[in-house]
């Protein structure tokens, strides 16, 4: 269980800024489909770890509940057979309800420690869903921005070929180009365009992670973490 909280805290703390720029620099998203595809293997075994621990915490505290109730019934009894003057009842009802007090305190113990050990798991999971979430919109980002770029680069090797038919010395055929050529440079201010709004975009989610971070340290120093 040690292990599987260990390496969700390793995908939680990953830098989803160096992802994006190891992308970038390769030209090629298999980095961040890598990580995706642990966190979503991750998730997996953190929701089926959690809801075995889940089942765990309901048994016990099922289990303290039954042995509470028999102990709070037994120290009534022994109460009562003091009143009657039943002194030997009284004695075996006493170590009957020393042996029961202890099983409840040792199933009490067990439910609160498997209690917060649930309690990890579930919040690891928010997390890691949480990241998962924001990965797979920086990859959605870095995809619209990785196509623009091969865009401009066939844009750019055609726009070379044109440079090169009109200096063949046929007028029509130059007259042709510069009409391919006016029409690439429409579609490539176009590009441009989106390319602005993606880049406004990515400023905001930049700007949400760091309002986000500031409020919790905010609440941390207001005792509200």
């Amino acid at each position: 269980m040690a292990s599987l909280l260990e390496k969700v805290q390793t995908l939680i703390a990953a830098n989803l800024h160096a992802l994006v720029d190891q992308a970038l620099k390769t030209n090629s998203l298999a980095v961040i489909d890598q990580y995706i595809r642990q966190v979503e293997d991750n998730l997996e075994d953190l929701e089926d770890a959690a809801a075995t621990i889940g089942g765990e915490v309901k048994t016990l505290k099922r289990k303290y509940d039954e042995f509470a109730t028999k102990s709070a019934e037994l120290d009534r009894n022994i109460d009562l057979m003091l009143r009657e003057g039943k002194e030997e009842l009284a004695v075996a009802a006493q170590s009957k309800l020393n042996s029961t007090t202890r099983l409840a305190e040792t199933y009490k113990s067990q439910f609160e420690r498997q209690q917060l050990e649930y309690q990890k798991l579930l919040d690891g999971k928010l997390k890691l869903e949480a990241k998962l979430t924001t990965v797979k919109q920086e990859r959605e980002e870095m995809q619209a921005l990785l196509d623009l770029a091969k865009s401009k680069e066939l844009t750019a090797k055609t726009m070379q070929s044109l440079d090169n038919l009109m200096g063949a010395g046929d007028q029509d055929v130059a007259r042709m180009a510069e009409s391919i050529r006016a029409r690439l440079d429409k579609a490539s201010a176009r590009a441009e365009m989106q390319a602005s709004r993606l880049d406004e975009q990515m400023d905001e989610l930049l700007e949400r992670n760091t309002l986000d971070t500031q409020l919790a340290e905010r609440k941390k120093r207001l005792g509200l973490a």
